[in-house]
């Protein structure tokens, strides 16, 4: 039956879910060998109002609507591709809403309760449609300036390819300290099309959207970034090209550095990770993740840097 999620259809065609209580469940993330900001006590040191849940985890809150708009093929070509605004941390609930535009793209948002963004960003089916992070990554290939954390990276820079697979209780590595199995106890929209005895329209059960992002870096660091220093999701997008992404399938999944930055309180980089299935070769998907470093979590970071 894919999703039970109750979906609110406007008449501007408009779908908005139910508002959901998302899990932490990267409070014993290591990064780079140390906690990562969804630890309490580094998001305090950094200032913040708690441990943030990680960005992906609000994709699942999309799926059910574009599911709702598209059918399966959401999963064998759609598209999120989100720009995170304000973190939120455990005991918040979080509403989705999908805005469709013609017959293949739609604009995407997430609220608070009380109003405040989320993320925005659009989703969308095929690949002829320009996505929310096409123009956010243009305008960052720039002049970067000068650069203490990710100055040894560099656009081109690629890695080897590294074979990943998701099963239900295979262990997702010290960057995602919980299995499938435990993601879809607390996942915040259930669907048979995940479960290992449901009934997925392409006889094997498959990966949440939210989950492809883990598979991704499911095998950790591969770029020369200088630590310890704490990391934050900025952007993030999910592709299918030629999906979906199957539970317990070995994926290849090779990344490419294609963008570097910083802003006030970071630098950050852009990577592109391809997903490939080991057995067909079928590019199953792309993930670009645009990740920052704070500057104030780096002890090395030069006190007399300007910031910006």
């Amino acid at each position: 039956m894919s999703f039970a999620t109750e979906i609110d259809h406007a008449d501007d065609g408009t779908l908005t879910g139910p508002f959901r209580a998302p899990a932490q469940m990267l409070a014993d993330q290591e990064y780079g060998g140390h906690a990562s900001v969804h630890d309490d006590a580094e998001a305090a040191k950094l200032g913040l109002v708690g441990a943030p849940i990680e960005g992906p985890t609000h994709f699942s809150q999309f799926d059910p609507l574009a599911v709702e708009h598209w059918g399966r093929q959401w999963f064998e070509s759609g598209c999120i591709s989100s720009h995170f605004l304000n973190m939120v941390v455990e005991g918040e609930d979080v509403q989705a809403a999908l805005a469709p535009h013609g017959a293949h793209s739609a604009t995407i948002n997430a609220v608070k309760h009380d109003g405040t963004p989320v993320l925005t960003g659009t989703a969308s089916i095929g690949t002829d449609t320009s996505t929310e992070l096409d123009a956010r990554r243009e305008r960052g290939l720039g002049d970067p300036g000068e650069l203490f954390i990710v100055d040894q990276l560099e656009i081109g820079m690629t890695s080897e390819p590294v074979s990943v697979t998701m099963g239900f209780d295979s262990h997702n590595g010290a960057l995602y300290p919980f299995s499938l199995s435990d993601k879809l106890a607390r996942i915040t929209e259930r669907s048979s099309w995940y479960d290992a005895d449901g009934d997925s329209p392409w006889g094997t059960p498959i990966v949440p959207t939210e989950m492809i992002s883990v598979l991704a870096h499911q095998s950790g660091a591969h770029f020369p970034v200088r630590g310890p220093a704490v990391g934050l999701f900025i952007d993030l997008e999910v592709r299918y090209v030629d999906g979906p992404v199957f539970a317990g399938r070995p994926y290849d999944v090779a990344h490419t550095i294609v963008g570097i930055g910083q802003g006030r309180s970071v630098e950050s980089y852009w990577t592109e990770s391809t997903v490939t299935d080991a057995e067909s070769g079928r590019h199953a998907a792309t993930v670009l993740l645009h990740q920052g470093v704070f500057k104030a979590s780096y002890a090395d970071y030069p006190a007399s840097a300007s910031e910006g």
